[in-house]
Parts: structure tokens; C-alpha cells; sequence
């Protein structure tokens, strides 16, 4: 595990710690955060903290045509009780994912100086947000790194039930008619297990991003 300084640089995945820790340190520049995405590498860290950078051994991920839709969210969504856009309300996304309590978390790893580094991102067309509706109230998004042939997912949150399934399912189906390889979804929890997102390897995973 390496210190960052002001370099651009990030040390080879052979470096990286058992629980895939890279190195410590550096900044949030657009440059660098783009360059860490590039190579399977995301920033994940406690506010008040130095900033980590994980590349974990076991990457969670979906490949569009295993994705799990209940017989439940299948009604859901014919229910028509919800409006799915994209990119209409990132900073909102943003904000709902920062203020989502989270089981066995202390505050948050969604900061202030990280939410501004995602939204020049978006600025420059490489982060979206998918926005969830429910009677023109922000009920569920999520959002993340697009880097064209694979998305990055780094959060949701959900204020209404299977809100952020309907804005998960919304984003697979539009990766997928666009021919993008797979869903990065970055580490395990049983949320996404449901959907149908399962691990492979590091070095599985750094193939199809290369």
C-alpha cells in the first residue's frame, strides 16, 4: 500500500492489500478520480479520513442478462407508479445517497468534497444519475461513473419501496441497448445479490475493462 503525493499515479494492482486497499493519500481531482475508474480502482473513505483507494480481490458485478426482477417489482413497474429519467437531478441524487442511513455506518463516506468532485464529473458527461418519481417527489436514484463501455455504480437510495430497484432496472436495460459490457457494482451486499449481481475476480473484472 503506497502514499499518494500530488503525482498523478496510481501503483499496480499487484500492490494492493488482502482486503484491496491500493494506496492512501492523494486528492479528488476530475484527472485522477477518471484515471483510478480507468483501471478498477474507486475511492472509498469515511469523512474526517484519509482518503483510501480499493481494488478489491473479488469485484461485484452483473452481466445484463442474468439481472433478477421479482414477479412483485414486475407488477410494480406495470403498475406505472413511478417516472424513471436520467441526469435531470444529480446533485438530488447525490444528496438522497449522502443522507441514507446505513447499516453498521458512522456518518457518512459520501462527503462534501467528494459529492463536488462527482458533480464536475457530470459536468463532464462522465457521471449520471438516474432519478426515480413518484407524484413529481425524488423517491430513489442512484448514480455513478460512465466510462462508455462499462458503468461504474457507486450509490442509491430509495425513500419509497423498490424505488431504487426501478431506477437500477431502468439503467441495466439502457446499458444494455447500448451495448456496455457489464455493471461495475464494486463490492458485495445482499441488495444487489437479489438483482442478480454476483463476484469475480479481480482479474476477471480488470479484463473487461481493459
Amino acid at each position: 500500500m503506497q502514499y499518494l503525493t500530488e503525482e498523478l499515479y496510481f501503483p499496480p494492482i499487484s500492490e494492493t492489500s488482502p482486503e484491496g486497499i491500493l494506496a492512501v493519500g492523494g486528492d479528488l481531482s476530475t484527472e485522477r478520480l477518471l484515471l483510478a475508474y480507468e483501471n478498477g480502482i474507486f475511492p472509498w473513505f469515511n469523512d474526517n479520513e484519509p482518503i483510501l483507494w480499493w481494488c478489491p480481490p473479488q469485484r461485484m458485478v452483473l452481466f445484463f442478462d442474468e439481472l433478477k426482477i421479482s414477479h412483485s417489482m414486475r407488477n410494480t413497474i406495470n403498475k406505472n407508479i413511478f417516472k424513471v429519467t436520467f441526469n435531470k437531478s444529480f446533485q438530488a441524487v447525490l444528496l438522497g445517497c449522502q443522507n441514507t442511513k446505513r447499516e453498521g455506518q458512522v456518518g457518512t463516506w459520501l462527503s462534501d468534497d467528494m459529492m463536488a468532485a462527482y458533480c464536475k464529473l457530470h459536468e463532464m458527461g462522465k457521471a449520471i444519475s438516474v432519478e426515480v418519481w413518484q407524484n413529481d417527489e425524488l423517491v430513489g436514484g442512484l448514480y455513478g461513473i460512465d466510462l462508455g463501455h462499462i458503468f461504474c455504480g457507486e450509490s442509491m437510495f430509495s425513500k419509497a419501496s423498490n424505488a431504487s430497484k426501478m431506477a437500477f432496472i431502468y439503467l441495466v436495460n439502457y446499458l444494455k441497448e447500448n451495448n456496455y459490457k457489464l455493471l461495475d457494482c464494486q463490492v458485495y451486499n445482499d441488495h444487489l445479490d437479489s438483482l442478480g449481481c454476483r463476484e469475480i475476480p479481480r482479474e476477471d473484472f480488470l479484463r473487461f475493462l481493459k
